[in-house]
C-alpha cells in the first residue's frame, strides 16, 4: 500500500460513512442524478464520501474500514432464490392425487381390519394397511431426497456460472477480482465488450458509449463522460459497453443496483427442458392407460365378487367393505405402478450429474436444454484463436526496417532506435492489457493476448508500456471492430503536432499507406514494387500459419478535427508475425467429430492462407472442402450459398455477421449447429446457434450471457466432450425408458389379470381378493424401477464408442425401433415365466423344498390346504396354490427378472456385452447391491407387513436362476436384426449440379512440394522508389496461378508466384440458378509424396470469367 493510500485509511478509520445507500441510489435517476451528484460535490466529493481514491482505488489489503463498507452498502452478490427445503418437496411429492387415493384407502384398510366383527383377527388386521402408508412414505422420502440433492446441485453450479472476473484497481494497481468482491468505492475498468456489474459514475476514459436499450428503451448508444461537459456520467449495471474504455467509481452492487433491483423483481422458476416435457407428456399418457387398466379392473373385480358370492350362497357381511377396500387398493396401485414418474425425474438426474462432470472436463452449463441437444449436433463452427489453438501468442518473426527471422535481445541493434520508439509507442498505447497478477498468483500481461504478445515484444526491445503510457497524453480513440479489423489512438506529440497510431490486419493497415521505413530508418515513398514485397511477407507468414499485425502511424497537425484524422497517407512501420501453436488434441478431436457425422467448420478473422494452413494442419480442411473469404460468402444468394454449404469447411476473414449469417443457413437447411464465439459481436450468432459455447478466457461477458456453454479452458476438445455427454445423457434416458416401460407392461399385466383370476371371496389364509403382487410389493418395484433404477442408469459414464455413430435425428422418436423391440422381446419372456409360475408354481416349486422339512409342518400345510386346490407329492410335499408362499416366489422372480432386466439395459441398440465398463460406475453397483439387499430382507423378514414368506435355499436359486435367463434372452434380442429409419433433414437438392473431374494432365510449377512451403521472396529488403509498370497486383493475385483452359486466366492460389498452369477441364459446376451458373474454381494442390488433393477454393479478388470449352452454352461464365 502507497502512502498516499495509508493516509486515507488512517484517515477514515473510525468514521462513519455520511452518504447513505437511498442517496446513491438516487444517482442514476436521470436527470435528477445530476442534482444529487452536483449536492455530493460531484466525482471528487462522492469519492470523499465513499472514502475512496478515484486514482488509488481502494487498498488492496482488507482493513476494518473496508468490513464497514461492506456492512454498509452491502456487497455484490444477489441473494440466491429461496430454496425448498426438504420438508416441502416431501409434501408436494405427497400432494398427487393417486397418492393421496391410496393412503385415503390404506387409512380405511387398517380400520376395517380392526373392526372385531370381521374375520381379521383385530390384533393382526391393521397390518397391511399400515404397511401401504410406510411403503408410500419410504418412496415419496427417497425421491423427494434425490430431488432435494439435484436442487443443490443446480444451485452449486449456477454460482460458478455467475462467478466472473472484473478489472479494478486497488491500491493503486489494476488487478483481477471476483465480481462478487466488487464493493461502493471501487475503481472498476471497462472495456469495449464488458457487462456493466455495478452502478457507477464515469471517472476517465475514451469514446466510452453504453447500449442501454435493455433498461431505458432508448437505442442509440448512450456517451459517458464528465458531468463538467454535460455528458451523462452514470453508468448503470446491466447495460452494456460497445464502444471505447474508461474507469467508474461504484455507487451501488447488489441489491442496491438498478440491475439487482430488476433482477429480484423478475425472479421466475426454471422451465423444464425440452425433454423433460417431452418426457412428462409421456409419463401422462402412459398414466391414462394405467388409469384406464384400473377402472376396468374394478368394473370387472367387482361385480365378479358379487357374483361368486351369490354362487356360493354366501352372506354379504361385514368382510365385503374390506374385499371391496382390498380391491381398490389394488387398482390404485395399478395406477401409481403404470404412472412412469420416473421418467422426468430420470432426466433431471441425468442433467444434474452430467452437468456436474461436465464442468469437471471444463463444460460449465449454462443453459440445462443445451445438454441434451449437444447430443444432435450435425456441425459445429469453430473460432480459430484459443479454441483450436493455444492462444499463448508470441512474435517470432517480422519486416521493421528488414527483416528479423527470430525475436532476441539483438533485435535492439538491428532496428534504428527512432524506429523501434515508434513502433513501440504505437504497441503500448494501442493496448488495452496490462501487467498485473493472475488468477494463478503470476505477474503477467493480461488482456488480449495478441496485446500481450505484442507488449513482450517490446519489452524485447527494452521499451516500459507504463512509462510510454504515461508519457503520452490521448486524446481520443477510435477501439478496434471487426468491421474495421484495426484500432487507432491519437495522442499529442508536440504542441502543434498529434499523432494517430494505427494497429491492425496487416493487408488492411498496409492499404492505408504511402509511406515506409526503410533499412536506415528513412522514410520513403511506398511504391509498387516496396508494396508488393510487403504483400508477399504477409502472404509468407501466413504460409507458416503465422497471424500478422501491421502497424502504422501519421502526424496529424494541431487543430485538425478528432473524427478527421486522417488515416490515409500513413506511414508503414512494419510488420510482426505472430505464433500461436496449435493445440495437440485438436486434430485427434476434429477426426472424432468427423468420425462420429459432424462437420468441422473454422470461422476466423484471419486472411484465407492463415486460416486455410491452420485448417489443414488440425484436419478441418479436408479433401473436396471449400475456403472461402467472408465478404464473398455474404454476397451469395441464398441458392448459391445453399449449393456450398455442404462443402463449406473454412471461413476467412469473416466479420460476426458472417458468422450468424453462416449459422441461420445452416439451421434453416436443418443442421443442428454449435458455434463459438468470444467477442461482443459474436453475441447474436451464439444466440443463433442450438448450442452456443463461449469462452470462458478470452470471451467478453456478452458472448458468455449468450451462449449456452462457457468453455472453462477455450479448448476445441472440450467441445468434443460436451457432444460426448449430450449423447450420453440422450442416451441414459432411453436406457431407463425402455427399462420401465418393460416393468409397467409386466407388473400391470399381472397384477391385472391375478386378481381378476385368483379372485376368490377367501383365500387359503384366510385373505380377501385382490393382486397376487400386494400393494406393498408393487410399491417396492415402483421404487426400484422409478428413484432407484434412475439413478443407476442416468449415472452410466460415456464410453468413445458413443462418438462412432451419426448424430441423434432431432426428429427421432423417443422410442425407437430396436427399444421397442426390447421392450416387447422383454415383456413377453417375463409375462410367459411369471404366468407359469402364477398358474404352475406351486407344482413346480415343490421341487425345490428339502427333505429335511418336519412332518409337522406337512401336516399342517395339508390340513390348511384341505378347504383349496393343492399339490401334494408321494412326499407329502406341499406349496398351496394361491398361498402367501406361491405369491412370494412369483413376487421374488419378478424382482430379480428385473434386477438382470437392469444390467441389459445398459446396452441400446445391438451390443453384445452388458457388462462391458460395469465397474466404471459405482453408484450403478451400489444401487443393485442395495436392491439386492433390500429384497432379501424383504422376503425373509416381511412376513405379515409385506405379505411374503420367507424360502429355501433351493427357492432363492431358483428365483435367481430364473431372473438370469434375462441376460442370454436379452442377447438374443439385441442380435435381432432391424433397420432404424434416418431421421435427418437433408438439405435440399442441388439442381442440375455438373462435375468433371480435372485432367490427369497437369503441369504445376511447386507439383511435389510441400504445400505449405513460404513464398520465394526477394532477400533484399526495398530501399528506393522503384516500380515497375502495371506491377501493382493484390497480395491475393500474385500469389495465384490460372486454371481453365486454353487462354483461360481465372487465377487460383498457388504456392509459387505469378507461374501460369494448365490444368485442362478441372472445373466444377455446382448450381445452376435462374439460367445463371456459379463455377467453383478446383485448386490442384500436390503434397511431397505426389498425391492428389483437391480442394475448392472461392476467393474474392480473384472473381473473374472462364472460357470453357464445352458444353457451349456454359461458356463465358462469371464466377
Amino acid at each position: 500500500m502507497t502512502q498516499e493510500m495509508e493516509s486515507i485509511v488512517m484517515d477514515h478509520m473510525g468514521e462513519e460513512f455520511n452518504i447513505s445507500v437511498e442517496t446513491l441510489g438516487k444517482l442514476v435517476d436521470v436527470p435528477k442524478g445530476f442534482d444529487t451528484l452536483h449536492e455530493l460535490g460531484g466525482v471528487q466529493g462522492l469519492a470523499k464520501a465513499l472514502k475512496t481514491d478515484l486514482k488509488q482505488g481502494l487498498p488492496a489489503i482488507e482493513t476494518d474500514l473496508e468490513i464497514a463498507r461492506v456492512k454498509k452498502f452491502s456487497n455484490n452478490v444477489l441473494p440466491p432464490p429461496p430454496h425448498q427445503p426438504l420438508w416441502s418437496i416431501v409434501l408436494d411429492a405427497m400432494s398427487d392425487h393417486i397418492l393421496i387415493l391410496l393412503m385415503v384407502a390404506s387409512v380405511v384398510s387398517i380400520v376395517l381390519g380392526a373392526v372385531p366383527y370381521t374375520s381379521h383377527d383385530p390384533k393382526t388386521g391393521w397390518i397391511d394397511g399400515v404397511a401401504i402408508l410406510v411403503a408410500v412414505i419410504i418412496v415419496v422420502t427417497i425421491t423427494s431426497i434425490n430431488d432435494f440433492k439435484n436442487q443443490a446441485r443446480f444451485r452449486e453450479l449456477n454460482e460458478k456460472t455467475n462467478d466472473k472476473q472484473v478489472k479494478a484497481i486497488r491500491g493503486g494497481e489494476q488487478c483481477q477480482v471476483s465480481i462478487f468482491d466488487v464493493r461502493v468505492g471501487d475503481i472498476v475498468t471497462l472495456d469495449t465488450g464488458d457487462i456493466i456489474c455495478a452502478d457507477g459514475v464515469f471517472v476517465e476514459g475514451h469514446a466510452l458509449k453504453a447500449d442501454e436499450s435493455s433498461i431505458t428503451g432508448e437505442s442509440d448508444p448512450i456517451k459517458k463522460g464528465h458531468p463538467e461537459d454535460k455528458v451523462d456520467p452514470f453508468l448503470i449495471s446491466g447495460s452494456l459497453v460497445i464502444e471505447g474504455m474508461g474507469n467508474m467509481l461504484v455507487t451501488a452492487v447488489g441489491v442496491h443496483s438498478f440491475n439487482g433491483k430488476t433482477m429480484m423483481s423478475l425472479r421466475v422458476a426454471s422451465e423444464d427442458t425440452p425433454l423433460q416435457k417431452k418426457l412428462a407428456t409421456l409419463a401422462s399418457r402412459i398414466g391414462y392407460f394405467g388409469m384406464a387398466a384400473a377402472i376396468l379392473l374394478l368394473l370387472i373385480a367387482i361385480p365378479k365378487y358379487f357374483i361368486e358370492k351369490k354362487v356360493k350362497d354366501e352372506d354379504i357381511n361385514s368382510d365385503a367393505a374390506s374385499d371391496i377396500v382390498s380391491l381398490v387398493v389394488c387398482a390404485i396401485t395399478i395406477v401409481v405402478v403404470a404412472v412412469p414418474e420416473g421418467l422426468p425425474l430420470a432426466v433431471t438426474m441425468a442433467l444434474a450429474y452430467g452437468m456436474m462432470k461436465m464442468f469437471k472436463e471444463n463444460n460449465l452449463v449454462r443453459n440445462l436444454a443445451s445438454c441434451e441437444t449437444m447430443g444432435s449436433a450435425t456441425t459445429i463452427c469453430s473460432d480459430k484463436t484459443g479454441t483450436l489453438t493455444q492462444n499463448v501468442m508470441t512474435v517470432v518473426t517480422g519486416t521493421v526496417c528488414g527483416n528479423f527471422p527470430e525475436v532476441n535481445e539483438s533485435l535492439k541493434s538491428k532496428i534504428p532506435q527512432h524506429v523501434a520508439q515508434i513502433l513501440t509507442d504505437g504497441i503500448a498505447i494501442n493496448s488495452n492489457a496490462y501487467e498485473g497478477v493472475s488468477s494463478k498468483g503470476k505477474l503477467e500481461f493480461i488482456g488480449s493476448k495478441t496485446e500481450v504478445a505484442l507488449l513482450n515484444f517490446s519489452k524485447v526491445l527494452g521499451s516500459d508500456y507504463n512509462e510510454v503510457r504515461k508519457r503520452l497524453e490521448i486524446k481520443e480513440m477510435y477501439p478496434f471492430s471487426s468491421a474495421r479489423k484495426r484500432m487507432n489512438v491519437l495522442v499529442k506529440h508536440t504542441p502543434t503536432e498529434s499523432r494517430l497510431y494505427t494497429k491492425g490486419a496487416s493487408e488492411i493497415v498496409l492499404g492505408l499507406c504511402d509511406r515506409y521505413f526503410d533499412q536506415n530508418g528513412n522514410v520513403i515513398p511506398l511504391d509498387a514494387s516496396a508494396k508488393k514485397y510487403f504483400e508477399d511477407q504477409i502472404m509468407a507468414f501466413a504460409s507458416d500459419a503465422l497471424r500478422t499485425i501491421g502497424i502504422a502511424y501519421s502526424e496529424v497537425k494541431e487543430g485538425t478535427e478528432v473524427k478527421d484524422a486522417p488515416e490515409n497517407g500513413s506511414i508503414f512501420i512494419g510488420i510482426v508475425g505472430i505464433k500461436d501453436p496449435l493445440r495437440p488434441e485438436v486434430p485427434d478431436a476434429v477426426a472424432t467429430c468427423q468420425k462420429a457425422g459432424i462437420t468441422v467448420r473454422m470461422v476466423t478473422g484471419d486472411n484465407i492462407i492463415t486460416a486455410r494452413n491452420i485448417a489443414k494442419n488440425c484436419g478441418i480442411l479436408t479433401e473436396g472442402g471449400l475456403v472461402m473469404e467472408g465478404p464473398e460468402f455474404r454476397k451469395l444468394s441464398q441458392s448459391e450459398m445453399d449449393a456450398i454449404l455442404p462443402k463449406l469447411q473454412v471461413l476467412a476473414r469473416s466479420s460476426p455477421t458472417d458468422k450468424q449469417l453462416l449459422v441461420g443457413r445452416l439451421k434453416d437447411l436443418g443442421e443442428v449447429v454449435a458455434v463459438t464465439g468470444d467477442g461482443t459481436n459474436d453475441g447474436p450468432a451464439l444466440k443463433l446457434a442450438n448450442v452456443g459455447f463461449s469462452m470462458g478466457i478470452s470471451g467478453t461477458e456478452v458472448a458468455i450471457a449468450a451462449s449456452d456453454v462457457v468453455l472453462l479452458d477455450d479448448n476445441f476438445a472440450s467441445i468434443v466432450r460436451a457432444v460426448l455427454w449430450g449423447r450420453n445423457i440422450y442416451d441414459a434416458i432411453c436406457k431407463f425408458l425402455q427399462f420401465q416401460l418393460t416393468v409397467n407392461v409386466v407388473a400391470v399385466t399381472i397384477a391385472f389379470f391375478g386378481t381378476i383370476t385368483y379372485q376368490e371371496s377367501r383365500d387359503v389364509e384366510g385373505r380377501g381378493p385382490g393382486s397376487p403382487l400386494t400393494a406393498v410389493q408393487l410399491l417396492w418395484v415402483n421404487l426400484i424401477m422409478d428413484t432407484l433404477a434412475a439413478l443407476a442408469l442416468a449415472t452410466e459414464p460415456p464410453t468413445p464408442e458413443l462418438l462412432n455413430r451419426p448424430p441423434n435425428g432431432k426428429n427421432a422418436p423417443l422410442i425407437s425401433r430396436s427399444m421397442w423391440k426390447n421392450i416387447i422381446g422383454h415383456s413377453a419372456f417375463q409375462l410367459a415365466v411369471l404366468f407359469t409360475i402364477l398358474y404352475q408354481g406351486h407344482n413346480i416349486f415343490n421341487h425345490f423344498i428339502p427333505e429335511s422339512i418336519e412332518r409337522k409342518q406337512i401336516d399342517s400345510d395339508i390340513s390348511l390346504a384341505s378347504s383349496s386346490s393343492t399339490s401334494i407329492d408321494g412326499d407329502g410335499k406341499i406349496i398351496p396354490e394361491g398361498s402367501v408362499h406361491h405369491y412370494t416366489l412369483l413376487f421374488n422372480t419378478f424382482v430379480f427378472m428385473q434386477l438382470f432386466n437392469e444390467i441389459n439395459s445398459r446396452v441400446l441398440g445391438s451390443g453384445t456385452n452388458p457388462f462391458k465398463n460395469f465397474f466404471n460406475n459405482p453408484i450403478f453397483i451400489v444401487v443393485m447391491i442395495f436392491t439386492l439387499g433390500v429384497q432379501i430382507l424383504f422376503v425373509t423378514f416381511g412376513s405379515s407387513a409385506t405379505s411374503t414368506d420367507s424360502l429355501y435355499i433351493l427357492e432363492w436359486v431358483a428365483c435367481i436362476v430364473v431372473g438370469a435367463f434375462s441376460l442370454p434372452w436379452g442377447l438374443f434380442l439385441r442380435k435381432i436384426p432391424i433397420k432404424e429409419p434416418v431421421y435427418k433433414n437433408e438439405p435440399p437438392t442441388v439442381s442440375e449440379a455438373i462435375y468433371t473431374p480435372p485432367s490427369t494432365n497437369i503441369e504445376m510449377e511447386g507439383a511435389h512440394q510441400n504445400e505449405t512451403a513460404p513464398v520465394k521472396l526477394s532477400k533484399d529488403y526495398p530501399t528506393s522508389a522503384e516500380s515497375t509498370p502495371n506491377e501493382e497486383a493484390s497480395p491475393l493475385v500474385s500469389r495465384t496461378s490460372s486454371v481453365g483452359a486454353g487462354d483461360s486466366t481465372t487465377p487460383i492460389p498457388h504456392n509459387n508466384v505469378n507461374k501460369p498452369t494448365q490444368v485442362g477441364r478441372g472445373w466444377q459446376i455446382v448450381r445452376q440458378t435462374h439460367k445463371k451458373l456459379v463455377v467453383i474454381n478446383a485448386l490442384k494442390e500436390f503434397n511431397k509424396d505426389g498425391e492428389t488433393n483437391l480442394v475448392d477454393v472461392v476467393r474474392g479478388p480473384q472473381r473473374g470469367s472462364i472460357s470453357l470449352p464445352a458444353p457451349s452454352n456454359y461458356a463465358n461464365l462469371n464466377i
